[in-house]
């Protein structure tokens, strides 16, 4: 496959590297050699903050010059400017209430010999503990053809997360370990939930090899998760947190609705 320059994708690309620098992070990758250097491929990572996506796009620009396309929220899609970007950068935007169209758009750019970064959590994990996970990932894998490639990524939250203030200084030379896995087949004929909690447990052995080997020491900390010594919200916690914020959204949007009419 041959790849055409996107000025808007390298771009991007300038601008993460720039800010990455100037908060001096320091990216550690452990089995870069399973980032795929061609053909098409489904990227299943964690999802423990909001800046995990530019960390895996540096890292693998770094690697091989490849690009990444994300599928995301299509709220995201929908600012003027941001929603801009990401159509440019080839993302793919998902409606949660119609999730087809997306689904095939995926597809399709997989058997092209894309690469498609997805977070099988389907939202941050505030506990930074792995979530259930959804399907979605090892339908695609298995629809087109392609590998199911795990990753891991630890440290990100410290830069940016949800339900947390950092200052500037908490972000500075801060330290990221990602560790990729053995790509994972995942044949049409197989079960995609067998398949899926394949996945996650292959994730959750991947980050204890990235816990264990981040230069940290996580114990009290808030970044760090409850059952190992961290002060973070146990999954429980967080679960309900998220349910209280979605009940105040729904509330919020049936006001909006109401005022409207």
């Amino acid at each position: 496959m041959k790849y055409r320059n996107e000025p808007i994708y390298t771009a991007a690309i300038g601008a993460g590297r720039a800010m990455f620098g100037a908060l001096r992070v320091r990216r550690t990758v452990i089995g870069a050699e399973n980032l795929p250097d061609s053909g098409g491929a489904v990227i299943a990572m964690t999802h423990f903050g909001y800046l995990e996506f530019a960390l895996v796009e540096w890292a693998l620009w770094l690697h091989n010059h490849r690009r990444i396309r994300f599928m995301a929220k299509k709220s995201v899609f929908d600012k003027p400017i941001v929603g801009s970007f990401m159509r440019n950068m080839k993302h793919i935007p998902v409606d949660m209430k119609a999730g087809a169209s997306a689904y095939a758009a995926a597809v399709k750019a997989l058997k092209s010999g894309e690469l498609i970064g997805v977070f099988p959590e389907a939202g941050v994990s505030a506990s930074y503990t792995i979530r259930d996970f959804k399907t979605g990932a090892a339908r695609l894998a298995a629809e087109a053809g392609v590998p199911l490639v795990p990753l891991v990524l630890w440290g990100g939250q410290r830069l940016l997360t949800k339900n947390r203030k950092i200052t500037l200084s908490e972000r500075t030379n801060v330290p990221v370990v990602m560790v990729v896995g053995e790509p994972i087949t995942v044949a049409p004929t197989d079960d995609a939930i067998e398949a899926t909690a394949k996945l996650k447990t292959t994730m959750e052995g991947l980050l204890e090899t990235a816990q264990k080997s981040y230069p940290v020491e996580g114990a009290g900390q808030w970044w760090f998760p409850r059952h190992l010594g961290g002060t973070a919200p146990t999954p429980e916690e967080a679960a309900a947190a998220d349910a209280a914020r979605d009940l105040r959204r729904a509330e919020g949007a049936r006001t909006k609705n109401n005022t409207d009419g």
